[in-house]
This record gives structure tokens, C-alpha cells and sequence, in this order.
């Protein structure tokens, strides 16, 4: 029996922004939906029949982006892969509006509800949930089937889940994840900012940006199908 390949007649993400960034193009399944005013830029892999909405960013910031089949990204997400620590979406995850997510693992099945953070180093297992507004703090792994809770701190490896009203216990579990090292790789030393330094080593790095190339993605000719 012959299979017949499925030919799509527009080119995908007409009307969305592809950029070339760090001398890398984005790599979209020709199955999947890019919609327009979504953002994708740079070393980005998007799989088959997967969704990115209105207003999405998917940007790979010195880290590659990999979204596996059947997703969906709703608008306004933020999905960021940066240095040390990519983005890896497995098949059949859900990312809903105005989520944010920078240099973390997902496998397959999961849920990222509303407005929720996660942050590097994050790893969320199989079909776990989190729910809006959760945040999910550096070097966290969420194991396989949890929910982390609407508006709840998700910390460590054991993870420990804390309520928002338990400042004391959220503060002292953010002093064991080292949020400056991880995600800026600078020290804080006591009674001092770090943002001076911060400030200066994102302006750097973003500065690679002045050298982006936007392009529009042409559908390549189907191909024949032999009998």
C-alpha cells in the first residue's frame, strides 16, 4: 500500500517573524501553525502539528528551543533557551498565555497554565501540571504527575512546594538555588547588588541581536509521488 504524503498550500508562519540569529534559522515542521505577530528566532526546532500562537515568542538566546509534536505555545508565551541550559518540549505539551519559560526541560503530556514561570535548570516530568501563576525556581525538578499549585513556589531537587503568604520559607529556600550564578553567572557578595554586573553581562549578550536578519520561509516544492 502506498502512502501518500500530506502537501500544505501555504508556507508556514505566513505574516509570523522569522529571524536568523547567531547564524542559526529556525527548523519548523511544515505541518505545524506559526501565527502571525508570533516570534521565532534563531536555533528553534518546532515538531509536527504543534501550535504557536498569536503574539508567542520562541527565541533561542545562545540555547536551542526544541518543541516536540502536538504542542501547543498560547499567546504571549515567552519560551527562552539560553547558554547551559536549552528548552526541551516533549510531544503533547500545553504552554498557556503569557507563561514564561527560560532554559528548562518538559517532557511529554505536561501542562504549564497561565501566567506561570519557570525558570533554568527547571525540569518538569511527565504529565505533571503548573498552575497559574506557579512559579518554578532554578534547578527545580517537579516530578512525573505533580501539580505544582495556582500561585504556589516550587523549589529544589527534592522539590518543596510553599504557599505565596510563607515569604519566610520562600526566601529561605531561594538562598539554597543561587538565582544570580545560575542564571547570570555572577556572585552576590553580602550586602551588595549584583545587578551592576548583571546589567552589563545581559547588555552584552543581547547586543548579538544588532546583527539579526529577518526572512520570510518559503514552502519547499512538494515532491512527486511516485507509484
Amino acid at each position: 500500500m502506498r502512502t501518500v504524503r500530506e502537501h500544505f498550500q501555504h508556507p508556514v508562519g505566513r505574516g509570523a517573524v522569522f529571524v536568523k540569529h547567531r547564524n542559526a534559522r529556525p527548523r519548523v515542521d511544515e505541518s505545524a501553525y506559526i501565527a502571525p505577530t508570533a516570534v521565532v528566532c534563531g536555533d528553534v526546532t518546532v515538531g509536527a502539528h504543534s501550535r504557536v500562537l498569536f503574539g508567542a515568542v520562541l527565541t533561542a538566546e545562545g540555547g536551542p528551543v526544541e518543541i516536540g509534536a502536538n504542542c501547543i505555545v498560547m499567546e504571549n508565551a515567552v519560551v527562552r533557551g539560553v547558554p547551559h541550559n536549552p528548552v526541551r518540549l516533549g510531544d503533547n505539551v500545553l504552554v498557556g498565555p503569557h507563561a514564561h519559560l527560560t532554559g528548562c526541560v518538559i517532557e511529554g503530556e505536561a501542562r504549564i497554565a497561565t501566567g506561570a514561570m519557570l525558570f533554568n535548570g527547571v525540569r518538569i516530568g511527565a504529565g505533571a501540571e503548573v498552575e497559574f501563576g506557579a512559579v518554578v525556581h532554578v534547578n527545580t525538578v517537579v516530578p512525573p504527575g505533580m501539580a505544582v499549585p495556582m500561585g504556589w513556589f516550587a523549589g529544589g531537587d527534592p522539590v518543596e512546594l510553599v504557599p505565596p503568604d510563607d515569604w519566610h520559607r520562600i526566601r529561605a529556600v531561594l538562598g539554597r538555588l543561587d538565582y544570580p550564578g545560575t542564571v547570570f553567572g555572577v556572585s552576590q557578595a553580602p550586602g551588595q547588588s549584583a545587578m551592576p554586573d548583571i546589567a552589563r553581562r545581559y547588555a552584552r549578550s543581547l547586543a548579538l541581536h544588532r546583527y539579526d536578519e529577518t526572512y520570510v520561509p518559503v514552502r519547499d516544492r512538494p515532491p512527486t509521488d511516485a507509484p
